[in-house]
């Protein structure tokens, strides 16, 4: 069966980069490392699982680097999830706008609760409208502030 996975390319870090990432998402495993040379040389590709989804990483070197023209959307139900991931993926990197933030290895995320694509795409373009402009003032979406938005 064919399949698309992701190929992530770091400069020296895919060891560190994949325990944090599964550290980050439950149900996650590393199925496969290679290194260059033998058992206690530096890592040149992995693979890993998060929540089911196969990613593939090489250490590639300087050459190039993420941008937010590629990101990993995470779909949340509660404020709960929202903040979790919201925190543990923005430590030491950075929050962005309406629920985008980059990692500590510059990787683009958008944490994205469910309720966000049901306001904003309600057919009352009033309502959507508030919401959407409330979405556009925050950094991690506030469930509660868009709802309050919505509703005028």
């Amino acid at each position: 069966m064919q399949s698309i996975t992701p190929f992530l390319w770091f400069d020296g870090q895919v060891e560190e980069a994949i325990a944090f990432y599964t550290s980050v998402f439950k149900d996650s495993k590393v199925t496969e490392v290679s290194r260059m040379g033998g058992p206690d040389a530096p890592v040149m590709s992995a693979t890993f699982e998060l929540l089911g989804q196969p990613f593939y990483a090489l250490n590639g070197g300087p050459h190039y680097s993420f941008t937010p023209a590629v990101s990993f959307y995470i779909s949340c139900d509660t404020q709960e999830e929202v903040d979790y991931y919201w925190s543990r993926l923005s430590e030491g990197g950075s929050d962005e706008q309406c629920g985008w933030l980059k990692d500590k290895f510059g990787l683009s995320w958008q944490v994205i609760p469910t309720a966000l694509p049901r306001y904003i795409g309600d057919p009352d373009r009033e309502k959507a409208d508030r919401a959407l402009q409330a979405m556009m003032g925050m950094k991690k979406i506030d469930i509660d502030g868009l709802r309050r938005a919505f509703e005028g």
